[in-house]
């Protein structure tokens, strides 16, 4: 995909309302003329019939991130003097990855551990995606307790690390505030911590990098996951 493609493809959500309002952009006269329903219409922008379309989940990531400068400076004062909320606190957890996110939010907002997230599983519309998510930066623009509640599931998308869809053969990368994605390594794919620029690899055969560890988990709520855990040393 070329860059103007990609550009164009992830233009600012913070000028729509909601989601709807957003595929609503996608739509013209002609289309709701045919179709005679909004709704139908709707689900066919959804389905990626007028091209590429963020998910649900990744137009709400985005316009997070977007809004999340304005709450931080509103709350910057109260932030010194308050404890940390952990979203995961007072929750009941029968999930074994939900448990492992529980373990590791603490440590992943005060930046004494950046941990990622490798999820392999199948999205709203069946289609099979893999994807490595920066935790720690996803708990800063995103609220996680809809997570540990189950309301939602978390799940990779294209502004992650790295995610693949299977189905459509998809694939984007990205660096985040935490890491910087390498590809031309003989080890393969290697995530570069930027806090203290030592490298966590993902071949389980060749050691996950010093003071990194990676676990494998059985849950039942993904067909895949892996955590890789980073802790940080200041350089």
């Amino acid at each position: 995909m070329e860059a103007s493609s990609v550009e164009r493809f992830f233009t600012s959500v913070t000028e729509f309302k909601d989601y709807e309002d957003y595929l609503d952009s996608k739509l013209t006269p002609t289309d709701l003329f045919y179709l005679k329903s909004r709704e139908l219409a709707r689900k066919l922008v959804e389905h990626g019939h007028k091209g590429m379309i963020l998910s649900r989940e990744e137009f709400e990531e985005r316009k997070a991130a977007a809004e999340a400068p304005k709450t931080e400076q509103s709350s910057v004062f109260y932030s010194r003097s308050r404890p940390t909320t952990l979203a995961s606190a007072g929750k009941e957890l029968n999930d074994n990855f939900l448990k492992a996110l529980a373990e590791r939010e603490e440590a992943n907002r005060s930046g004494k551990m950046t941990s990622i997230i490798f999820i392999r599983d199948y999205n709203t519309l069946g289609h099979e995606v893999s994807g490595y998510i920066d935790y720690a930066h996803r708990l800063k623009i995103q609220d996680f307790e809809q997570y540990f509640c189950g309301k939602k599931r978390l799940m990779p998308g294209r502004s992650d690390l790295c995610y693949y869809n299977w189905t459509t053969q998809t694939s984007t990368s990205n660096c985040s505030p935490n890491f910087e994605v390498i590809y031309d390594d003989p080890n393969g794919l290697l995530f570069k911590s930027k806090r203290d620029q030592r490298m966590l690899k993902l071949d389980p055969w060749s050691g996950s990098g010093e003071d990194s560890s990676r676990v494998l988990l059985q849950s039942d709520l993904y067909v895949q996951v892996v955590l890789y855990d980073h802790s940080v040393r200041v350089v």
